[in-house]
């Protein structure tokens, strides 16, 4: 099962605002900021498989975001404009946006990026990207990494044994 989760909360929310189901988006939105204190607007478009860490504890998105399928965002994540552009950020598909981030102006973020923890993103980033630092500059490429963003990477041959503290100092 599931954790319930400012995303949950968000789904129910934007379903009931594309069928134009009055109050009730509002009152998951309210539901969403008392319970996680974060700001998801239900109007947004977020994708399939889109997922917040931790709850979405922290996390604001600006009205008009789109956000690409299979992206996690961390806590205390900001997705928002900048004065005086109108534009607001695009997070494309397969994004890793860690903890604190803030991704700000009429950027696009592209597929398979990964953006570091507390990184300010003021300028586009290209698609297969790690970036991090204030503000935010490339310093990696996510092709190689060997695993796919936004996948969990855990399957039952890579999880053989909790490795002992023998083993651990036999492994130093």
């Amino acid at each position: 099962m599931k954790m319930l989760n400012a995303i949950v909360f968000y789904r129910i929310a934007h379903w009931l605002y594309k069928n134009h189901i009055p109050l009730l988006p509002k009152l998951f939105q309210l539901i969403i900021f008392l319970c996680y204190n974060c700001s998801v607007p239900c109007r947004i478009k977020i994708g399939k498989g889109t997922r917040f860490s931790h709850g979405g504890i922290g996390v604001l998105i600006n009205n008009s975001v789109e956000i690409g399928e299979n992206c996690v965002i961390g806590t205390n994540c900001s997705i928002v404009g900048q004065t005086p552009y109108n534009h607001t950020p695009k997070i494309k598909d397969n994004v890793f946006i860690a903890n604190g981030a803030v991704i700000q102006g009429p950027v696009i973020v592209g597929n398979n990026v990964i953006v570091g923890a507390n990184a300010v993103v003021t300028s586009s980033v290209p698609d297969y990207a790690i970036v991090a630092g204030i503000p935010a500059k490339i310093i990696g490429d996510t092709r190689e990494l060997g695993y796919e963003i936004g996948k969990s990477q855990a399957t039952d041959s890579t999880i053989k044994k909790e490795l002992s503290w023998d083993d651990y100092k036999n492994n130093q």
